[in-house]
């Protein structure tokens, strides 16, 4: 291996490094806990050589979103195979919950810390963020091809809808921890048989004279 080749490899160890130690401290201590110098004490090298990897905090912290987002889609990804839809939908609900709770900060990071963070990521069609909104929408469109919608249904709204309520089930969970509710599990099961087949034995209001 020349030098030249070593340099770079040893310039994208240390970036990994970076990434990893940013990492393990957003999960340990919050995102607020990151800063620069912080992390270069961590990694053991002068703040001036973060700076030659990454421009500023945030562009760790878009490191670290764009990662998770890739978390996440390779947590919807098994999900996302299976065949029939509706089965499907529950799959992907129980995956996005379950992922949202068991990395918390990671989620937080990624929806609940800085919109620009996000919001940027999605301008990237190809990225992680899009893709995994693109699973969602997918098991609309397969309903409405199969005939098992209407054909005015819009399966980009709907996928909205579904990802709201997830959305609002982890959220929920991790801000107000406190709260007595119903176990997330049975949460995750009502938000989908409520989309599905709308509220249970809801009748027509009774007409009055």
């Amino acid at each position: 291996m020349g030098i030249s080749e070593r340099k770079e490899r040893q310039k994208a160890e240390l970036r990994e490094q970076i990434v990893r130690v940013a990492k393990d401290m957003v999960m340990r201590e919050g995102f607020a806990a990151l800063s620069m110098r912080k992390l270069a004490d961590a990694v053991e090298y002068a703040p001036a050589t973060l700076y030659l990897h990454f421009e500023n905090r945030d562009a760790i912290a878009r490191e670290l979103c764009s990662r998770g987002f890739n978390d996440l889609l390779a947590v919807l990804e098994p999900a996302a195979k299976v065949e029939e839809p509706l089965e499907r939908l529950r799959k992907l609900t129980e995956a996005y919950v379950k992922f949202g709770l068991e990395q918390p900060e990671t989620y937080r990071l990624i929806f609940m810390e800085d919109a620009k963070l996000s919001t940027a990521l999605f301008t990237e069609e190809s990225g992680a963020g899009p893709r995994s909104f693109a699973v969602l929408v997918r098991v609309f469109e397969d309903l409405k091809k199969a005939g098992r919608l209407a054909q005015d249904a819009e399966p980009f709204k709907l996928a909205e809808v579904l990802w709201a309520g997830m959305h609002g089930l982890v959220s929920l969970r991790l801000t107000c921890s406190g709260f007595p509710g119903s176990p997330v599990e049975e949460l995750t099961r009502v938000l989908v048989t409520t989309m599905v087949h709308g509220l249970p034995g809801l009748k027509a209001a009774k007409k009055t004279r």
